[in-house]
Protein backbone atom coordinates (compact mmCIF):
# COMPACT_ATOMS: atom_id res chain seq x y z
CA UNK A 1 0.00 0.00 0.00
CA UNK A 2 0.97 3.74 -0.53
CA UNK A 3 0.34 6.44 1.62
CA UNK A 4 -2.68 8.53 0.40
CA UNK A 5 -1.44 12.17 -1.07
CA UNK A 6 -5.09 13.00 -2.26
CA UNK A 7 -8.71 13.29 -1.47
CA UNK A 8 -8.89 9.90 -3.60
CA UNK A 9 -8.02 7.87 -1.11
CA UNK A 10 -10.81 9.08 1.35
CA UNK A 11 -13.48 8.37 -1.47
CA UNK A 12 -11.97 4.79 -2.62
CA UNK A 13 -11.75 4.07 1.60
CA UNK A 14 -15.75 5.28 1.45
CA UNK A 15 -16.72 3.31 -1.26
CA UNK A 16 -14.91 -0.01 -0.01
CA UNK A 17 -16.47 0.40 3.53
CA UNK A 18 -19.89 0.56 1.81
CA UNK A 19 -19.52 -2.35 -0.15
CA UNK A 20 -17.65 -4.18 2.15
CA UNK A 21 -20.95 -3.49 4.89
CA UNK A 22 -23.75 -4.21 2.16
CA UNK A 23 -22.27 -7.56 1.75
CA UNK A 24 -22.29 -8.10 5.59
CA UNK A 25 -18.43 -8.84 5.96
CA UNK A 26 -16.81 -7.24 8.76
CA UNK A 27 -12.81 -6.31 8.41
CA UNK A 28 -11.50 -9.48 9.67
CA UNK A 29 -13.50 -10.71 6.99
CA UNK A 30 -12.65 -9.17 4.11
CA UNK A 31 -8.99 -9.32 5.05
CA UNK A 32 -8.92 -13.03 5.14
CA UNK A 33 -10.62 -13.13 1.93
CA UNK A 34 -8.33 -11.01 0.06
CA UNK A 35 -4.76 -11.88 2.15
CA UNK A 36 -4.19 -8.66 4.10
CA UNK A 37 -4.48 -7.76 7.65
CA UNK A 38 -7.16 -6.14 9.44
CA UNK A 39 -5.15 -2.92 9.97
CA UNK A 40 -4.49 -2.88 6.63
CA UNK A 41 -8.36 -2.67 5.32
CA UNK A 42 -8.77 0.17 8.22
CA UNK A 43 -5.69 1.60 7.00
CA UNK A 44 -8.14 1.98 3.37
CA UNK A 45 -11.36 2.73 4.83
CA UNK A 46 -10.05 5.85 6.08
CA UNK A 47 -8.13 6.54 3.62
CA UNK A 48 -4.64 7.13 5.43
CA UNK A 49 -3.51 4.41 2.45
CA UNK A 50 -4.69 3.45 -0.91
CA UNK A 51 -4.39 -0.23 -2.63
CA UNK A 52 -1.72 -1.21 -5.04
CA UNK A 53 -3.36 -2.67 -8.06
CA UNK A 54 -2.89 -6.18 -7.05
CA UNK A 55 -4.47 -5.24 -3.39
CA UNK A 56 -7.35 -3.57 -5.52
CA UNK A 57 -7.78 -6.61 -7.28
CA UNK A 58 -8.40 -9.03 -4.66
CA UNK A 59 -10.28 -6.82 -2.96
CA UNK A 60 -12.68 -6.56 -5.89
CA UNK A 61 -12.31 -10.84 -6.16
CA UNK A 62 -13.05 -10.95 -2.11
CA UNK A 63 -15.97 -8.16 -2.71
CA UNK A 64 -17.62 -10.33 -5.58
CA UNK A 65 -17.65 -6.86 -7.79
CA UNK A 66 -15.30 -5.26 -10.64
CA UNK A 67 -12.86 -2.58 -9.37
CA UNK A 68 -13.31 -0.33 -12.46
CA UNK A 69 -17.10 -0.67 -11.69
CA UNK A 70 -17.99 -0.27 -8.55
CA UNK A 71 -15.55 1.29 -6.78
CA UNK A 72 -12.88 3.42 -8.87
CA UNK A 73 -15.89 4.60 -10.84
CA UNK A 74 -17.73 5.82 -7.74
CA UNK A 75 -14.88 7.81 -6.62
CA UNK A 76 -14.08 9.07 -10.29
CA UNK A 77 -18.09 10.42 -10.31
CA UNK A 78 -17.06 11.71 -6.00
CA UNK A 79 -14.20 14.08 -7.60
CA UNK A 80 -16.08 15.14 -10.93
CA UNK A 81 -18.89 16.29 -8.38
CA UNK A 82 -16.98 17.99 -5.97
CA UNK A 83 -14.58 19.65 -8.70
CA UNK A 84 -17.57 21.76 -10.39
Amino acid sequence: MRPNRGNEGQLFGQRLREVRLARRFTQGDLAERCGTSIAAISHMERGAKVPTLTTLVRLADALDTKPARNIAHEVSNRLSQKRI
